[in-house]
Order: structure tokens, then sequence, then C-alpha cells
């Protein structure tokens, strides 16, 4: 079996013939965990569809270069674009909940704030778990094949997201009064929303259903928040999607 070249995402102009200076994190990984040296080849890609075929030229512990041999149009996004709202939860669970949904081919996430989620951000705080989260999700992407990195946008309050949302579906997730999605028609968009470890409030499913929020039920077990978008996806990529 063919070993597998090494994806790396480097937000850099991918041209054949160009060398491309990968960043601190992906040189480091290169050069001393994977110990590849010149002439060894990987995949780079620009987070913005490019996938490129590039061999080391330069591989030393200060510096790692990349010369692109070919340049491609990824072929690994979904047909269904999904924005997923996911409810803030801590630790690893939201890091967990953003892999997923990436490897399931989301096209956005935002984090949400809710009544019941006990965390919040302010600052400089704010800014730097939005960059984590940002990593996870082009950490995902190297893993999974894709050539976007989908966006991961700054935490909104769950009003603000509800009120910006205009695809075409639109679900809650709310096991009391869910339905499934036998009866949806092909949608262009969908618009996810899950909410925390305690579940939405019920002021907040009202809200969602006000803003056109169609409750879908995943069963009578209930699934941690982390666990929610992983089955939900999975089920939108089978009904509409490439799954």
């Amino acid at each position: 079996m063919t070993k597998r070249s090494p994806r790396i995402h480097v937000a850099a102009d991918l041209r054949v013939g160009g060398d491309v200076v990968l960043p601190e994190g992906p040189a480091r990984h290169v050069a001393r965990v994977l110990r590849l040296g010149e002439g060894a080849t990987l995949r780079l890609f620009d987070g913005a569809g490019l996938e490129a075929s590039a061999v080391l030229v330069e591989a030393s512990r200060k510096r790692v270069v990349a010369r692109v041999e070919s340049v491609t149009t990824g072929a690994c996004e979904s047909p269904l674009t999904v924005h997923l709202g996911q409810a803030i939860s801590k630790g690893d669970r939201m890091d967990y909940a953003i892999q997923k949904a990436v490897e399931l081919g989301v096209v956005a996430i935002t984090p949400l704030y809710t009544e019941h989620g006990d965390v919040r951000l302010k600052g400089e705080r704010e800014a730097k778990k939005l960059a984590h989260w940002q990593g996870v999700a082009a950490s995902a992407c190297e893993q999974c094949g894709r050539a976007v990195v989908p966006p991961v946008h700054p935490p909104l309050a769950l009003a603000d997201w509800l009120a910006g949302r205009d695809e075409a579906l639109r679900l809650v997730l709310h096991p009391a009064t869910g339905g499934g999605l036998e009866s949806e028609p092909s949608p262009d968009g969908v618009a996810l929303l899950i909410g925390p470890e305690g579940g939405l409030a019920e002021a907040e499913v009202t809200a969602a259903r006000e803003a056109g929020f169609e409750p879908l039920s995943l069963g009578p077990r209930i699934l941690r928040t982390e666990t929610a978008p992983v089955v939900a996806l999975s089920l939108l990529q089978y009904r509409f999607g490439d799954l």
C-alpha cells in the first residue's frame, strides 16, 4: 500500500513552480514529527478550494519550503450547504463538535450563546478561543480531504443568529415535538440549530420556530450537545447530500 502524502493547510498563493514557506506549526510537524527531508512529497491546500502537489526543497529545523508541482480544484465539498449554529460547550466538547461538523461537510459554523449555556467569552479570551476553533476546522480539513476550510464565525447571541437566517430549510433539534426529514424536499441550503447540554429554553425554541425553524427529532434518546450535530448532519447528508 502506498503511503499517503501529508496534507497541510497554508494560506498561500498556490502556483505551479512557486515556493511556499510553511508556517511554524506545520513546518515543525513536517520536519520534526514526520521527519521529512528534501525531496519528500506532500499535499498543500489553501483553504479556499485549491489543492496542490508539492515537493520539499528545504527542510531544516528553522525553515521548511515546498515547491508546487501541480494545482487542482478540491473535489471533496458536499453539494449540500449547511450552516451550523452550535451552542458553546466547555472544553473538548466544542472542539469535537466543530471537528466532526467539518468532516461532515458544513460550510459555516457559528458558536452561540444560549440561556442554558454556561460559557461566556469576552475580549481577548474570545479572540483566542475563536482562533483555536478555526485551527480545529483547518486540522479537520487536513484529515478528511477538504480543500475549503469552513469559517468559524465570532460567537453570537442566539437571537442575533436567528435574525440572520434565510436558508430554505431551517431545523432546530427538539426531541419532544420534532419530526424527521422524510417529507422535506431537497433544499438549496440548511440552517441547523443545536442547543447546549441542558437544552434550549422553551422561549428559545419558540423564537426559533417564529424564525422559520422546524423542530427535528433524532429519536427517543437525549444526545449530548457534541453528539447531536454528528447525527443530524449525517442524516442531512444521507437525505440530501453525498453520503
